[in-house]
């Protein structure tokens, strides 16, 4: 089995405060490169091949999901691609969803995305992954029920305008928070005031969805520009500013005055984004970005308005399925 996803934008959360029973919330939206290739067959034991860490974190999530169907063989798991750790682009979500999904398929098991995503652990606080990872486009979750350890619901799903791109670069440096050290930030964070969590409901609700759906890049881009800002302000005392210091801020701030429409960053970066309309403006933005010291790796193209693509025996077999 071999199953092929895209990294995933987190662009923002909608509610860290809880007080109407759910927390967290978010919007985000998948994008082709870079992107995650997974090959799996059975085999007497687990083990997996690949680059680092993701090889080794294959074989946990692989365990985790063989362990909770009873399962006392194995696979042989071979990453092809990996989409860089610890970067803001999903790459654990992504990575245990498509093992899981390939070892779902070999022992012919559940391989819905919500049930895959509660055996292997994800979507503890967002869902964005999740949801991307099954459908890919533009997605809207309602946030974690307080006391449920199901994902959180999936509240709309749009496909993202087929001339919008997205210029996205991973610096190196710092890695961003995750596992524990997220976890231990989360419960530290400060409650946000109310007065912009309801702004951030606001601008999703009546400036961004309706941008999105008559493709009205300028507004659109306004918008989330002004998500990012506000959730920024929210994670500042544990990440040092409203954006990861050092290139990522500087790379964000560099984006918008080169004419990206909307700005930000992902998750808890590295990784930053600007979004633009058409492929020579999306080239250029590219160059100038790529040009800077300290962009890291940088990516350019369509946002994936399709999920994890699954299928058997080749990667150019006719047996493909979503």
């Amino acid at each position: 089995m071999f199953v092929e996803a895209p990294a995933r934008l987190h662009f923002g959360m909608l509610d860290l405060r809880g007080a109407l029973g759910r927390r967290f919330g978010g919007i985000g939206a998948a994008v082709p490169n870079p992107s995650l290739l997974v090959e799996a067959g059975r085999a007497a034991s687990l083990a997996a091949e690949g680059p680092s860490p993701a090889a080794n974190r294959a074989v946990q999530f692989g365990r985790r999901f063989l362990a909770h169907h009873a399962i006392d063989t194995g696979a042989h798991i071979r990453i092809h691609s990996a989409i860089p750790a610890h970067s803001g682009l999903g790459s654990g979500t992504q990575l245990a969803l498509a093992v899981a999904r390939a070892l779902a398929d070999l022992y012919e098991l559940p391989s819905d995305v919500d049930h895959l995503a509660r055996v292997t652990g994800r979507a503890q606080r967002s869902a964005i992954g999740t949801w991307l990872f099954a459908q890919g486009g533009f997605v809207v979750e309602g946030g974690r029920r307080t006391g449920s350890k199901d994902p959180a619901p999936r509240l709309a799903r749009f496909e993202m305008p087929a001339a919008w791109r997205c210029v996205v670069a991973v610096p190196p440096g710092k890695a961003g928070v995750s596992g524990a050290a997220e976890t231990a930030a989360f419960a530290h964070l400060p409650p946000p005031p109310e007065r912009s969590v309801m702004r951030v409901s606001h601008l999703v609700l009546m400036a961004l969805l309706p941008a999105l759906a008559e493709g009205d890049l300028r507004t659109f881009g306004r918008a989330l520009t002004e998500i990012q800002c506000i959730n920024g302000r929210w994670f500042a005392p544990a990440q040092g500013g409203a954006f990861s210091p050092g290139p990522s801020a500087t790379l964000i701030e560099h984006m918008t005055e080169w004419g990206a429409a909307g700005v930000g960053q992902s998750s808890w970066g590295p990784a930053v984004y600007g979004i633009v309309e058409g492929d020579a403006a999306a080239q250029q933005l590219a160059a100038q970005v790529g040009g800077m010291p300290n962009a890291g790796s940088v990516y350019c193209g369509p946002f994936a308005n399709a999920g994890a693509r699954v299928w058997r025996d080749a990667p150019s077999g006719a047996n493909d399925s979503r």
